[in-house]
């Protein structure tokens, strides 16, 4: 595999804050940043002094020593209930100070393109309502950490990046999905909202995972450790090294993740890397299973536009990504999936439609974190069947008003088969019981799919407008 050495000052250590400083810090240690609220944050650097280190919090007047062994310092500082701004005072014999400090909510959003999406979009992929949206979007207790794409061979110590407040010349090229869900909590619950971006289009999960962490999976290459950057973006744990790592242990109430699109190849082993990939990052922050909410990948992309042969190839294999997706929500403790099967896009893998997803993730972290609990959050849920004759009925959990959005009975998102595993379209009917499914075309129906294509625009809706992931009723091997 190639390497290529980075000739520019790329940092395998920390960013130094102050020049004259013998303290030195990561980027997101820095002025403007956000303190996860009401908890004990850790703050950590290097010096190169011999003598203790004290930090003060100007916040409640507290002062922390810490003795810098080999170099490297950390130490865990209390955080009130919100505010700002204030400052941290970090002494070794010279002295930096960490101005212009919020203490709120602190939430990291990772994963590929429609995570890294920025606001003002990418060319000829506009992002729905945008001008409004960054015309309005002057916000001081809203800041903003966008982090640096890179991919290293070796654990990183700094990913380069600034905290900015909230302003249009910021959200314009800042993520369109955790802008929005940012914006939303600041809101709702009146404090300071913190996000820090680590995301990078068209990456797998695999360039997302720790060395440790992708133990398991002996066919995934290891690359060796050269201390260099990678040309590839994907090769694996690539981008755990350089983005991720950096900001392992930083205070944070939890992470949005949008990714998959790029291993839809590969369903059954993303079902099982996904959850690691979680695993690991909690483990390694050290702050117990933190929230993880995430978005299934949107029905996108027709066969009837003109495809490479080899997407045309991945394309059946779209829903069985999604049903991974699905199956990982009950995998992952304290997660949550916000499902967009109403929002995609026939011609585009990045759907213009962002402020839906930015929405439904609010809604999660709004119930299940913050305890709002009469948000709700979740859509109709594929529960079990039931073989009547020629009908098959299919029950349903958070079904309370369950209908077809567009106030139509009727809805061509539904399919059965028989024994033979061939699926027709089916007329499915909404009844006080569920939903009952067949076909003129299969006498003695086993199973039923609901949405289960590369491109639909799904319809099944509880009366909260929430959406049905795409389902299927049977376990038929995956199709090659």
């Amino acid at each position: 595999m190639k390497l290529k050495f980075f000739l520019s000052a790329l940092p395998l250590f920390f960013l130094n804050v102050n020049s004259n400083a013998k303290v030195v810090l990561p980027s997101v240690f820095s002025n403007g940043m956000v303190l996860q609220r009401n908890t004990e944050v850790a703050i950590w650097g290097s010096s190169d002094t011999k003598k203790d280190i004290t930090v003060t919090t100007s916040w409640n007047g507290k002062s922390y020593k810490v003795n810098p062994s080999s170099g490297n310092w950390k130490v865990k500082v209390a955080t009130p209930a919100a505010g700002g701004p204030y400052n941290v005072t970090i002494n070794d014999g010279d002295e930096t100070k960490l101005q212009d400090i919020l203490i709120g909510e602190v939430w990291v959003a990772s994963g590929q393109s429609n995570m890294e999406m920025p606001m003002k979009g990418f060319k000829d992929q506009p992002v729905a309502n945008s001008d409004e949206i960054i015309k309005n979007s002057a916000n001081d207790k809203i800041r903003l950490f966008l982090g640096e794409k890179v991919t290293w061979s070796r654990p990183l110590n700094d990913v380069k990046g600034e905290w900015k407040s909230a302003a249009p010349e910021v959200v314009t090229n800042f993520s369109a999905v955790g802008y929005g869900f940012a914006k939303i909590l600041n809101e709702k619950l009146k404090v300071p909202v913190g996000i820090i971006q680590v995301a990078w289009g068209g990456t797998l999960v695999q360039a997302w995972m720790s060395a440790k962490s992708l133990n398991a999976y002996p066919d995934v290459k290891i690359p060796e450790d050269t201390n260099a950057a990678f040309e590839n973006k994907n090769v694996a744990t690539g981008l755990f090294n350089a983005m991720i790592n950096p900001i392992v242990g930083y205070g944070i109430r939890g992470a949005i993740w949008y990714q998959g699109e790029q291993n839809r190849h590969e369903p059954e082993n993303y079902l099982k890397m996904f959850p690691d990939m979680v695993k690991d990052w909690r483990n390694r922050w050290g702050i117990g299973d933190f929230a993880f909410y995430y978005v299934q990948i949107a029905p996108y992309i027709s066969k009837t536009e003109k495809l490479s042969k080899a997407l045309l190839e991945l394309q059946p294999k779209v829903p069985f990504l999604r049903e991974a997706q699905l199956k990982a929500e009950n995998v992952i403790p304290n997660s949550g999936m916000a499902v967009i099967m109403d929002v995609g896009a026939q011609n585009t893998i990045h759907p213009p439609d962002k402020q839906t997803v930015s929405d439904r993730l609010s809604f999660l972290a709004l119930n299940k974190t913050y305890g709002f609990k009469n948000i709700p959050y979740q859509g109709p849920v594929y529960k079990s069947q039931t073989i009547e004759g020629n009908k098959i009925l299919l029950k349903f959990e958070n079904a309370d008003g369950l209908q077809f959005k567009g106030d139509t009975t009727e809805s061509s998102n539904f399919e059965v088969a028989g024994k033979n595993q061939v699926f027709y379209p089916a007329k499915a009917t909404i009844t006080k019981d569920g939903i009952v499914v067949s076909s003129s075309e299969v006498e003695k129906p086993v199973s039923v799919r609901y949405a289960f294509k590369a491109w639909v625009l799904g319809d099944l809706i509880n009366k909260y407008g929430l959406p049905a992931s795409s389902f299927r009723t049977d376990n038929w091997v995956i199709p090659m």
